[in-house]
């Protein structure tokens, strides 16, 4: 009886450790494939994604302010603006101006398209962010972050202009 038990031992310690190994084959081929997850989800990253002319059009503090800029994806795949922060502004939102039977009208936007290889600008009459409850002042400087949908950030800082806007 204890031969039987020892073999029968023997033969459940044989199927434990082959099960444990082949656990731990999954394992290693799971951090395997983790290591590449960076890599597919990058898109665009910040130093991809570059940001030139921002500046904000101040007018008063119970006024939002709106925040322009061109953003350039010097990638193969499209980046996608999904949101932006300062603590210049209560909110920051993204907008899009529309022109509708005469009247144009703001609304806003879930994302914003950068495509590959190209610019989009956000200006008067069109894409842009809207900076709700403004704590700045003219001829002073914002900043903000820019989140993209791979989730990379962009920090920027942008000039306070007033109503003319740069000159």
């Amino acid at each position: 009886m204890k031969n039987k038990e020892l073999e029968l031992d023997s033969r459940l310690a044989r199927v434990h450790m082959k099960a444990r190994k082949s656990r731990i084959k999954q394992f290693a081929g799971c951090l395997g494939l983790m290591s590449l997850l960076p890599g597919l989800a990058m898109g665009a990253s910040p130093t991809e994604v570059t940001v030139e002319k921002p500046w904000v059009r101040y007018l008063l503090p119970s006024t939002p302010a709106a925040i322009y800029l061109t953003l350039t994806n010097s990638t193969d795949a499209p980046a996608v603006l999904l949101g932006a922060s300062s603590a210049s502004c209560s909110s920051l939102m993204l907008h899009e101006s529309m022109s509708m039977g005469g009247t144009t009208m703001m609304m806003e936007v879930s994302s914003i398209p950068v495509p590959a290889h190209g610019t989009v600008s956000l200006t008067e009459g069109s894409y842009h962010l809207m900076c709700m409850d403004p704590k700045m002042q003219v001829s002073g400087t914002i900043k903000m972050t820019l989140d993209f949908q791979d989730g990379s950030s962009l920090p920027v800082t942008a000039p306070v202009y007033g109503p003319a806007g740069p000159r």
